[in-house]
Formats: structure tokens, sequence, C-alpha cells
């Protein structure tokens, strides 16, 4: 079963989203620049499809007010117990744009499963890859961004050495 949620698309946060990661292209800030460039209007960075997170209200790094947080550093902050670790990483995120995102735009965002397979690992056992897919339509229903991440899980920890 898919999920969906609904992600406006502003001005000011493609701004701070191009800001936060460094980077100062006015493409992503100034209108007038913009006008010059072929698409001919601000756009995202290419990885602003991943603040999709900050809309969603289960997101488990998330601040949640009136409730301890985990933390995003090295260290869990706020927990009375440390977090046990899932054995989960990230490995891989891929973005196919159908068109650019731009201010004015309210995306639907879709969740899916997509395939899942394993691999053996010496260090760590068995490998389990899944791949989580997202749509990002816009108000018109138009596919403008397809996502793909792949998560792994270790059957064991890694052991040292």
């Amino acid at each position: 079963m898919a999920d969906s949620l609904k992600m406006p698309v502003e001005a000011t946060h493609i701004m701070m989203f191009a800001r936060s990661i460094g980077d100062d292209n006015p493409i992503y800030r100034d209108a007038e620049a913009a006008k010059a460039n072929e698409v001919g209007h601000i756009i995202a960075p290419p990885t602003f499809p991943r603040a999709v997170a900050q809309f969603d209200p289960h997101y488990h790094l998330r601040v949640k007010n009136g409730e301890k947080w985990f933390g995003s550093g090295k260290n869990p902050t706020g927990l009375e117990e440390p977090a046990k670790s899932t054995g989960g990483l990230h490995a891989e995120q891929h973005f196919e744009y159908h068109r650019h995102p731009k201010p004015g735009d309210v995306l639907t965002v879709t969740t899916r499963d997509g395939e899942r397979w394993e691999k053996e690992s010496k260090r760590a056992g068995k490998l389990m890859f899944s791949e989580t897919i997202q749509e990002f339509r816009d108000q018109n229903g138009e596919l403008v961004v397809t996502s793909r991440s792949i998560g792994v899980k270790t059957e064991r920890p890694v052991e040292q050495g």
C-alpha cells in the first residue's frame, strides 16, 4: 500500500535548501538570473526531493514538540538509553527528473516498496537490500520526479578486523 504526502514548493524553501547544502547557484534564488537560463524560472537543487521528509509527521529524525529526540549526531541525544542499531544503512539514492520542481508547485508524493534482493557478505553475513520508490506529481497530476532509495540491513554486526 502506498503512502501519500503533500509538499508545497516555495521559492524561499528552495533558497534555504540550496544554502543548507552550500550551493549558491543563482538559479535557486534569483528570479531574474533564472529567467536567463534555458528553463526560465527558479528551480530546485537536484537532491531537493529529500526535503519531503520534513512534511512527514512520522519521520523518525524530525523533532517533535514535547518528545525526547533521537538527534542527528554521532550519538543519540535526549534519550535515557542509547538507541540500538537496526543494522540498516542508506546505500544509494537516485533521482529521475521528468521536469524541474519550481515555486508554486504542490507536489503529491507517493511512496511504495520496490525490489528486494540479498547478497552474502563474509563480514556481516546476509545483506538484505530493499528499494523504496517515491513519485512526485504536481498539482496537475504530471510526474515531476521519481526517486529511488536503496537501503541495506545486515544479518549480524560487521566484525571489526
